[in-house]
């Protein structure tokens, strides 16, 4: 069961090994003891989230960071069968992006995104978007339970 404050397990769908460093480095910094899993394109992600291939043992997250320009299926997809499947579509997903279009933005949110965060390019202010992101979704936001 989730609770405030309680770790949480949370999904990275991220395929820049930078920005997957630096998210580590975020939560790490921040003392953070959610624990992070990490898919390199929108294929790995849906496996993950559908526990196939090798991530049958994969937990279902509590919240979703996603990448929208990912190799094999792009974000977009991704968000759009997450939120329209209804064992998914509970789960919180934060549009994590160096897209600051107003297209994406707008795509995003109509296929049900909870968050859209452009992602800084500065590695200080990445690290404090991680950490605010964290602190909304983990502290401040009530998540659902696990089913």
């Amino acid at each position: 069961m989730t609770t405030l404050g309680q770790p949480i397990d949370i999904l990275l769908v991220e395929d820049d090994p930078g920005d997957v460093l630096m998210t580590r480095e975020a939560f790490e910094d921040n003392k953070i003891g959610n624990t992070l899993y990490v898919t390199r394109d929108g294929q790995e992600a849906l496996e993950f989230l559908y526990r196939q291939g090798a991530h049958r043992s994969a937990p279902r997250p509590d919240l979703i960071l996603l990448d929208l320009n990912l190799p094999k299926y792009d974000g977009r997809q991704v968000l759009e069968r997450i939120k329209s499947d209804p064992d998914l579509a509970h789960i919180p997903v934060v549009v994590l992006t160096t897209s600051a279009a107003e297209e994406d933005v707008l795509r995003s949110y109509k296929l049900h995104a909870n968050a859209y965060v452009t992602k800084p390019v500065d590695l200080e202010q990445f690290m404090a978007a991680i950490k605010q992101i964290d602190d909304f979704f983990v502290q401040v936001v009530r998540l659902p339970s696990h089913h």
